[in-house]
């Protein structure tokens, strides 16, 4: 099995035949068959069903696939890391940051990082952790910073820090105390993250206390953006739950109050890659310097925090 192969069949894989797929690797039709059929042959399974206008990947090469876009994206990575070596004058950084990263100064990150290596190519992927935590186990991004937990395996976690998160609301008076589940479960709710659903970490949690209670979490509303949701919570549409981060951020509603949960709860922010997998020196660079802004926003908000319980 040859990396030649790999990408023959990653290539026929993604556009579904053999002659987009030679266009693609700059090749003719008949290599790219010739390839993939030995590949079938060393590992004795067939791995598309030909007919009609497209290739039918079959259950063989749907498990393949996985493993030779990591062994693949794995040697490419290598590659560049061994060009862009001593001075980083080349090669590519893959990163992941949280969907709200601005709120953890992390908005110009790419900024920073491209005037400090400027023949860099940066590709910077800001979505909810759960799919930042796929694209990397996947190897289509070589790291990144998450909310925890996440249910992806293969990979190496490292936690930096924990954000407390608080209910935020325009109406409920917080000389009421805490949030309660049972308060939560009964109040009218707007969250946000609707894609990845009950599969954000933050909601994940949330929702194993109501089950432990057996309780239903139902929202009123779904919406994509954390800052939408805000602004539906500032009219008095609904309430909802944010970390600490975004409720001592310049943009926080002023009308709005934010109470901790009677079970305090948090948001553990990590820094993740593949296990066993060398970053290449751009991504290295890159996730130094997410992780020392982080640091530096949340260590003097954390001093505060411990000032004011004492």
């Amino acid at each position: 099995m040859t990396l030649v192969q790999l990408r023959a069949f990653l290539a026929a894989y993604e556009l579904g035949s053999f002659t987009a797929a030679a266009r693609k690797l700059e090749t003719t039709q008949a290599s790219v068959s010739e390839l993939i059929s030995r590949l079938e042959q060393e590992l004795s399974h067939s791995l598309f069903t030909r007919g009609g206008r497209r290739l039918i990947p079959t259950t063989a090469a749907v498990e393949l696939q996985v493993h030779a876009r990591q062994s693949v994206t794995s040697f490419d990575n290598g590659v560049e890391a061994l060009k862009s070596m001593s001075s980083l004058d080349g090669g590519v950084c893959t990163f992941g940051v949280l969907r709200y990263g601005a709120h953890y100064d992390l908005a110009d990150l790419v900024q920073r990082f491209h005037r400090r290596y400027p023949k860099v190519k940066v590709r910077l992927v800001g979505l909810n952790s759960v799919a930042v935590a796929e694209s990397v186990a996947s190897g289509e991004i070589e790291a990144g910073l998450i909310v925890l937990p996440v249910v992806e395996t293969g990979l190496q976690v490292r936690p930096l820090f924990r954000d407390e998160v608080f209910y935020v609301s325009a109406q409920r008076d917080p000389s009421r105390g805490p949030m309660t589940i049972e308060e939560f479960a009964a109040s009218k709710l707007v969250l946000y993250d609707a894609f990845a659903g009950w599969r954000d970490p933050t909601r994940r949690q949330i929702l194993e206390r109501a089950r432990l209670k057996g309780l239903k979490i139902d929202p009123e509303i779904e919406v994509e953006h954390v800052d939408t949701a805000l602004g539906l919570v500032a009219t008095g549409a609904a309430d909802t739950f944010v970390p600490q981060a975004i409720v001592n951020g310049p943009g926080f509603p002023k009308n709005v109050r934010a109470v901790p949960f009677a079970e305090p709860l948090y948001d553990t922010i990590a820094l993740i890659q593949r296990e066993a997998a060398y970053l290449s020196p751009a991504t290295r660079k890159m996730a130094q310097m997410a992780e020392r802004t982080l640091l530096a926003k949340v260590a003097p908000e954390q001093n505060v925090r411990r000032q004011n319980r004492t």
